[in-house]
């Protein structure tokens, strides 16, 4: 996409582009990523819905973030270039902060690994007896490592690591108000997933700083970053049915792919099927119809 401004970094799934002074643009692609690998084949209207659906939850959490002194960093959906309209993001150039902020309200994936084998998530002690899809008692902070990506398509594994390095990294005062900044927005969201009849499993957000200030940034709430299962057949002991890429990853899983070796493309009906579990997610959360 040629947008005529200066392309300043490109992740997996997103361009960011020099928008003029304290600006950038955020334009989302199709592209797709799992296992740390750029996928060759694109989710059609994918990069529209992670906008769509960012922007609403920006919208929705503002009071949360009110609470602590915070905000968020979008400017505007509306005035974008034409060529990214409906994908791209006026934001606020930020100091972001080398963590992502990982909130949990039920075992799964990656969690329900490391609990089976130590009984906790890193640091975080979870009681005995939970499967897979189990609701925990209260909601946990598990963060990582935000792995840098490469032009080639790869980005290095997001590590899973305790709170005292998130202490090292930003100081305690900050530590804490991520933890408890990412617990309260989570919470919120859950409650506003659950009365549109969906489970958020878990989610994870990036901060940055404006001066001295949290800023919610990046994407937010959507099925790239967050596992949304349906509440109606939610039962713990299995994988759930998801709106989200874990479709994608249960199909890589089968199709034999070693993770290492360049990714497969992927075949017609899994592309469509992929789609229609992103505009769902957007349908159902937002009440609008995706268009």
């Amino acid at each position: 996409m040629s947008l005529g401004l200066p392309l300043v970094a490109r992740g997996k799934v997103r361009e960011i582009y020099d928008a003029g002074p304290g600006q950038l643009l955020l334009v989302a692609s199709d592209r797709i990523s799992a296992y740390d690998h750029v996928l060759p084949t694109p989710i059609p209207d994918k990069g529209r819905v992670l906008t769509q659906l960012s922007v609403w939850w920006f919208e929705q959490l503002t009071p949360v973030l009110a609470e602590f002194g915070a905000s968020h960093h979008l400017i505007s959906a509306d005035d974008v270039p034409a060529e990214a309209a409906g994908r791209g993001m006026l934001v606020r150039r930020l100091e972001m902060l080398p963590v992502e902020c990982v909130a949990r309200g039920y075992l799964s994936g990656s969690g329900t690994v490391e609990y089976s084998r130590t009984g906790s998530i890193r640091d975080v002690a979870l009681p005995a007896g939970l499967v897979e899809g189990s609701r925990l008692p209260s909601p946990v902070f598990t963060p990582s490592t935000k792995a840098p990506y490469t032009d080639h398509g790869v980005g290095e594994h997001d590590e899973a690591i305790d709170f005292s390095a998130v202490v090292s990294a930003v100081g305690v005062s900050r530590a804490e108000e991520l933890r408890a900044l990412t617990l309260a927005l989570y919470s919120r969201a859950a409650e506003i997933a659950s009365g549109a009849g969906i489970v958020l499993a878990d989610t994870k957000f990036e901060f940055g700083l404006a001066g001295d200030s949290l800023v919610l940034g990046d994407e937010v709430l959507t099925p790239d970053s967050s596992r949304f299962w349906p509440a109606g057949t939610w039962s713990p002991g299995s994988a759930q049915p998801s709106y989200d890429k874990q479709y994608v990853r249960d199909w890589l899983t089968s199709s034999g792919w070693d993770r290492v070796s360049p990714p497969p493309e992927l075949p017609d009906d899994v592309v469509a099927a992929t789609r229609e579990r992103y505009v769902t997610a957007f349908e159902q959360l937002t009440g609008r119809r995706f268009g």
